[in-house]
């Protein structure tokens, strides 16, 4: 076994040593007997400092960054839960035998608007007869629906408060794969939740219904999301709204690390109508989709309504569409997605392949022929 003088007490040498050794040093090493007391508890608290970083197999920079991005976390959260609120919900429900009965249920929001707007899920006030909204400093307010849509499962609540803290929204547009995802919101109750994970996918689309659009453009993320999170918030490390919580993906009801979030581009477009008119337009083109087997990215147009944007334009049967406002389209999915983030009366450039060339047209978007919610 080493003497002391062979070992050089800088920490870093202590590393090079390996554990075993440092363990029989502090079992069996005598001082130098000239060393004063002062350099003997120095030389003790090098040891004992260089035996906690060996056992625990963590370095000092290491604990530092950790210390910083715990800090980080933690500081977002108390960004966003001003923002966040419980939704407390009664709906009039028929049993089987055609009784009427109150059931309650609850839900999350996000502020809007510093004058009582908030955004939550459809399908969480969707029904509702009665609404509570609990804010973050536990001060209860009633609200009413002032519009839903089940195609986005977007809606707008509004409560009589003023002075609120809104929530900053970021388009997911600027959202990456792998970033710190932060989600906030009441799971089974617990107001003001906070879990964290990170963005496992985007661009998802979700379909359930013939009857309904389907979700598109969803942020996918491992963060926690249970019952009474819809209607929340998924926030990145600068505490901005990416997306509206809304479902989880489950075999047990419970979170499975599958979660989705409606992007804000979404939620954002959707709440703006409703504040304006109190009500939902979705934009329309006026196009039956195909499956497209050629080697051209895009979305093949299988024909056009009469009398509707497309048409007008002169895109054709046959055509496919690359490009949308700018943004590349490659799935039905894509399409969607962006012309969900417009509004009827929009004027957007719209590239196609037709016959070995790429054409540009000005499609001037109408209000879709379904009822508008």
């Amino acid at each position: 076994m080493r003497s002391w003088e062979e070992i050089k007490l800088d920490g870093s040498e202590h590393y090079k040593s390996g554990q075993t050794e440092v363990i029989d040093l502090l079992r069996h090493i005598k001082p130098h007997p000239s060393l004063s007391v002062v350099e003997i508890k120095a030389l003790a608290d090098n040891i004992k400092y260089a035996y906690r970083q060996l056992t625990s197999g963590i370095k000092q920079s290491d604990l530092e960054i950790l210390a910083e991005f715990d800090s980080a976390v933690s500081s977002v959260a108390e960004k966003i839960k001003p923002s966040v609120v419980n939704i407390k919900v009664k709906v009039m429900q028929e049993d089987f035998f055609g009784n009427t009965r109150t059931g309650e249920g609850v839900g999350s929001g996000v502020i809007y608007s510093s004058n009582g707007y908030i955004i939550t899920n459809n399908h969480v006030v969707g029904n509702a007869s009665d609404l509570v909204v609990t804010l973050n400093d536990g001060m209860e307010y009633p609200a009413k629906i002032i519009a839903s849509d089940a195609n986005t499962d977007i809606a707008v609540i509004k409560i009589e408060a003023k002075d609120l803290i809104p929530a900053e929204f970021v388009s997911v547009d600027d959202v990456k794969v792998g970033e710190l995802a932060i989600a906030v919101g009441s799971p089974f109750g617990l107001q003001q939740t906070v879990t964290q994970g990170v963005v496992s996918a985007i661009g998802r689309g979700l379909s359930f219904s013939a009857e309904a659009l389907p979700l598109v453009d969803l942020i996918q993320t491992d963060a926690s999301i249970n019952p009474g999170n819809s209607g929340g918030a998924l926030v990145n490390s600068a505490g901005q709204v990416m997306g509206i919580n809304t479902i989880i993906y489950s075999t047990s009801g419970s979170s499975a690390g599958i979660g989705f979030a409606i992007p804000s581009d979404i939620a954002v477009n959707i709440a703006n109508q409703i504040i304006k008119t109190g009500k939902v337009q979705i934009a329309f083109m006026g196009i039956e989709m195909g499956k497209n087997n050629t080697n051209i990215k895009g979305v093949l147009i299988n024909s056009t309504v009469p009398g509707y944007p497309a048409e007008k334009a002169g895109i054709k049967a046959g055509d496919i569409i690359t490009e949308f406002d700018g943004k590349a389209i490659e799935t039905t999915f894509n399409l969607l997605a962006q012309i969900i983030r417009h509004n009827a009366g929009d004027t957007v450039k719209v590239r196609v392949y037709r016959k070995s060339s790429y054409i540009d047209f000005d499609v001037t978007l109408a209000a879709s022929p379904q009822k508008a919610s």
